[in-house]
This record gives C-alpha cells, sequence and structure tokens, in this order.
C-alpha cells in the first residue's frame, strides 16, 4: 500500500535523524518530489507529544525547509525559462502565448494564488513553477509562501501531536486515501490538458 509505504520510510527518516530529516523531506515537499507533508509534519508532531522534539523548533526548521524547497523551485523556472519550455512545452501546451497568460495572471493574482496553494495537495508541489515563469516578485513570493506554509504546516502538527500514539488510526484510511488522491490527480491533470487542448484549438482555428 503506498501511503503506508511512504509512511514506513519517512518516520524512520524522522526518527532517526530528527530535525535533519524534517528539513530535507519538507524542502523537497515543496518541490516536485512526492513527498506529501502530511506524512511528515503529523509524525514530527508525535515526537513533540513525546518531548522528543521542541514544538517552536519543529515550526521554525519546517517552514525554512517550504520556502527553501519553493525558492528552488522558483529559481530553476526563473533562470531556466527557455530550456523548459523548449524541452517540456510542447508536453504541458506551453508555449508564448500560455507564458504571457501566466504572467499575467501572477502578476494581478500571484500573491493569493500562492497562499491558497499551500493548502491543496499537489498543486503546493507544482505551484513554484509557474510563479518563477511569471517572474512573480521574489519579496511577496517569499511572504506569502511563508504565510501559508506555515499555517499548513503548524496545522498539520497540531493533528499530530493530538493523534499521539494513535498511528494505526491513520493507516485504516490509507487505502481510500490513496484512491481519493489517485483519482484528484488524474481528474485535475485531465482538466488541464482539456483546458488547454481546447485553448490551443480555438487558437489554432483563428489563425
Amino acid at each position: 500500500m503506498l501511503f503506508e509505504r511512504l509512511s514506513e520510510l519517512f518516520t524512520g527518516i524522522i526518527a532517526s535523524t530528527g530535525y535533519f530529516g524534517i528539513f530535507i523531506l519538507m524542502v523537497l515537499e515543496s518541490m516536485v518530489a512526492p513527498v506529501p507533508s502530511e506524512l511528515v509534519m503529523p509524525f514530527a508532531g508525535f515526537l513533540v507529544a513525546d518531548g522528543k522534539l521542541n514544538l517552536w523548533l519543529v515550526i521554525v526548521i519546517s517552514s525554512l525547509a517550504s520556502i527553501t524547497g519553493s525558492l528552488l523551485s522558483y529559481a530553476i523556472a526563473y533562470f531556466g525559462e527557455k530550456e523548459l519550455i523548449h524541452r517540456f512545452g510542447r508536453f504541458v501546451f506551453l508555449d508564448k502565448e500560455e507564458l504571457e497568460w501566466t504572467q499575467r495572471w501572477f502578476t494581478k493574482h500571484g500573491s493569493i494564488t500562492i497562499l491558497i496553494s499551500r493548502f491543496i495537495p499537489v498543486v503546493r508541489h507544482l505551484i513554484s513553477i509557474p510563479a518563477g515563469l511569471a517572474r512573480m516578485d521574489i519579496k511577496h513570493f517569499i511572504i506569502f509562501t511563508a504565510v501559508g506554509a506555515t499555517a499548513w504546516n503548524t496545522f498539520l502538527l497540531w493533528v499530530g501531536i493530538q493523534l499521539r500514539e494513535r498511528w494505526e488510526l491513520v493507516k485504516q484510511y490509507s487505502k481510500p486515501l490513496d484512491i481519493i488522491v489517485v483519482i484528484l490527480v488524474a481528474a485535475a491533470a485531465s482538466y488541464f490538458i482539456y483546458k488547454h487542448w481546447k485553448r490551443h484549438r480555438a487558437t489554432s482555428g483563428k489563425a
């Protein structure tokens, strides 16, 4: 079972490396790596509840890690724009027109988009890429990433503290959660591809 295997892997890393493991995993979580914060932060909460980790230090470290991972993705997109579009643009229908639309969107709604995205599974792993491509103001990007990530990480940490020894209870719902996540990701990807295909078809028809 995917959820159970990942939970065993991540909890093992955190249990053996502590704060360092939390930092590395949360850096990856804020990039495109398949590291869900829903598995990392609750277990950190268990350790906080057991007195093995400091609450405030975990919050600070996880927030810094989220900002670091997001900035890395932002920088990759910001400085590698042409290479990304050249290599992968055709797979997601990303061309000059799409890039200009993305830039306009982040100019007007970038801050709120970054903030809200931190609370949405899958989206928060990817949102820094379009922000970098759009060259969103770096100060606003950092501020709203920090606010959203800290709020989300702290919530998950609190959940872990409340559950404490009830990790088995979480595992009981792992299979349904796997199915839900797969369905949501597939639906989001299908909608994204359809909308871009429809837009390109309309553009081609006008040409």
